[in-house]
């Protein structure tokens, strides 16, 4: 074995094991690339190792590699989109969405369920941050559903999935930081934010197709409320007053990036002045709101923004690895996403997207697949992880928040449809490619 190839093999054993130590992922990334850097330096200018660096190509293009990050136009739009769903968060526009869809969908069976989808996917639009988005459908839907005698694992179940659908309807956060990392045209945040539009909509619509069918089959999960109101035109109109301006300020931000009219930096900018805009109608904002935004949207992109030094030579390991699989191209994919499930049991999105996106993208492309279809497919692999037991991210955000007769098993029991349901939409995108792949080709046509 090459020495090269035994110092990529000891950088990924150093970095698992310091991993869990419970240091920040920053700091043990950025750490152990410096560890093994020096003592590569060390081996080659003191003891002569064939090594591909020296001290100029490798600690000394450090300043060069984060001036690349904090310059990076495309980076500039995650700050942006972070405080555009924190503000949203903080101008109540959540809780006015419950208020008036409860009464609108109330008298439905399983009404309660769908109204939490609804809105999940509203704020999945703006927020694109799983653990706000799993908190606060929790801490909204929970008491109410409990209240109603909802079934405990189908209410639970319901909140944490909507939660997670975050990371997949655009505009993302994950998705920006996945272009920025992947750095080719044929996968640009406005590509990515195209190719996940309509995977993220259909995931959406088979949690309502499942919210409004199983209390059909199992009425005593989701019973109707006692004295619900029925639905009159004075309530379609609290609904639309509630829903308009969050659906405006979406389309404001995917429309502009869809019709070509601005770039998705461009687009955070308008996202974020309209959430602003949205605060002070709602009479929210004040300097206590504004500074809690600012600094909570600092410690975000300051945690993705410390991630910047990358290997030492391991992407070719890597690459050999894969191409050397006995599967075939269709095979070697599903490897890649089955390791990229797994490793969502342990890790956050962020470091998966910064740490093996890189690596393997190089892979499926030399394979010659299409990289946005195969970045979806990474995405919803990493939102199906998040909810799996035992460890799935999801569940312990949903656990913190979660009234204290629901317990861990009642989480785990109620997140189990919802697993399916992504494994069945994450399959029907992996063998129809066109639902991710037909709109960012027709958009520039």
């Amino acid at each position: 074995m090459e020495l090269e190839t035994l110092f990529v093999i000891g950088m990924f054993l150093t970095f698992g094991a310091l991993l869990m130590t419970g240091y920040p992922v920053a700091w043990v990334l950025g750490g152990t690339a410096v560890i093994w850097t020096v003592v590569g330096v060390v081996a080659v200018e003191n003891f002569g190792a064939n090594l591909w660096f020296d001290y100029q190509s490798s600690m000394g293009l450090v300043p060069e590699r984060i001036w690349k990050v904090v310059s990076s136009e495309t980076l500039v739009a995650l700050p942006m989109f972070i405080f555009m769903g924190i503000m949203l968060d903080q101008s109540g526009v959540a809780e006015r969405l419950m208020n008036s869809m409860v009464k609108l969908f109330g008298a439905v069976r399983g009404g309660y369920a769908v109204t939490v989808i609804v809105i999940g996917v509203l704020l999945a639009a703006t927020t694109g941050i799983i653990g706000a988005s799993v908190v606060l459908l929790g801490m909204l839907s929970l008491p109410v559903m409990m209240e109603n005698k909802y079934d405990k694992g189908f209410a639970v179940g319901t909140a944490c999935a909507t939660g997670t659908l975050g990371i997949l309807i655009p505009p993302s956060i994950m998705l920006v930081l996945m272009a920025d990392r992947l750095a080719v045209p044929e996968a640009s945040v406005g590509d990515l934010f195209m190719g996940a539009f309509f995977p993220g909509l259909m995931l959406g619509a088979m949690y309502v197709a499942y919210a409004i069918i199983r209390p059909m089959l199992q009425p005593n999960i989701a019973p109707v409320p006692a004295g619900t109101e029925k639905v009159s035109w004075a309530i379609v109109w609290e609904v639309a007053k509630a829903v308009v301006p969050t659906a405006a300020l979406i389309l404001g931000v995917l429309g502009s990036i869809f019709a070509g009219v601005a770039t998705p930096t461009e687009a955070s900018g308008v996202g974020a002045l309209g959430a602003l805009l949205l605060a002070l109608m709602s009479g929210r904002l004040n300097l206590k709101v504004l500074n809690s935004s600012m600094q909570q949207t600092t410690r975000t992109a300051a945690f993705i923004f410390a991630i910047f030094l990358r290997g030492l030579g391991g992407d070719q390991v890597i690459e050999d690895a894969l191409l050397g699989l006995p599967f075939g191209p269709y095979g070697v994919v599903l490897t890649i996403l089955l390791g990229v499930f797994l490793l969502g049991f342990f890790l956050d999105w962020v470091e998966i997207t910064l740490i093996i996106l890189p690596l393997v993208a190089p892979v499926v492309q030399q394979l010659g697949f299409d990289l946005v279809w195969f970045t979806i497919l990474f995405a919803m692999c990493l939102q199906t992880s998040f909810l799996t037991p035992p460890v799935g991210f999801a569940l312990f955000y949903i656990k913190g928040v979660a009234p204290p007769e629901i317990a861990v098993t009642d989480i785990y029991r109620g997140v189990i449809p919802f697993i399916i349901i992504q494994l069945v939409a994450l399959a029907i995108v992996f063998v129809v490619p066109e639902i991710a792949t037909w709109l960012p080709s027709v958009a520039y046509d």
